[in-house]
């Protein structure tokens, strides 16, 4: 994504949006306390990847720092980075599979109707 389109989707996105790439990484460092380094080789190592400025920046969004309070906790509780992945993949796809039950659930609704 260049600075261009990051412009042209902020300028149409509310601000309070929460997948716009809007953090630096030493701005995320600081809300989380977290090395900046660290949050580098998340991305490295695929785990926690931002969005890039046209520069090559990393830009982290609301879900972005999220996802990072939530490595951080798993961290803490003793999870490697390959354990890390592992939770977070699994979770999304719980999250996908509700959201296919859900709307299952809500066709198959229709139908009684």
């Amino acid at each position: 994504m260049t600075d261009e389109d990051l412009m042209r989707r902020t300028s149409r996105a509310p601000l309070h949006a929460d997948d716009l790439p809007f953090y630096t990484v030493g701005q995320v460092a600081m809300l989380l306390e977290i090395p900046a380094g660290s949050l580098r080789r998340l991305d490295v190592e695929g785990i926690v990847r931002p969005k890039r400025s046209g520069g090559g920046q990393r830009r982290y969004s609301r879900n972005d720092v999220e996802q990072l309070r939530e490595v951080a906790e798993l961290t803490h509780e003793g999870v490697t980075l390959p354990g890390v992945r592992r939770v977070l993949d699994l979770r999304r796809r719980v999250d996908e599979l509700e959201a296919e039950v859900a709307g299952l659930k809500a066709e198959l609704d229709e139908r009684e109707r």
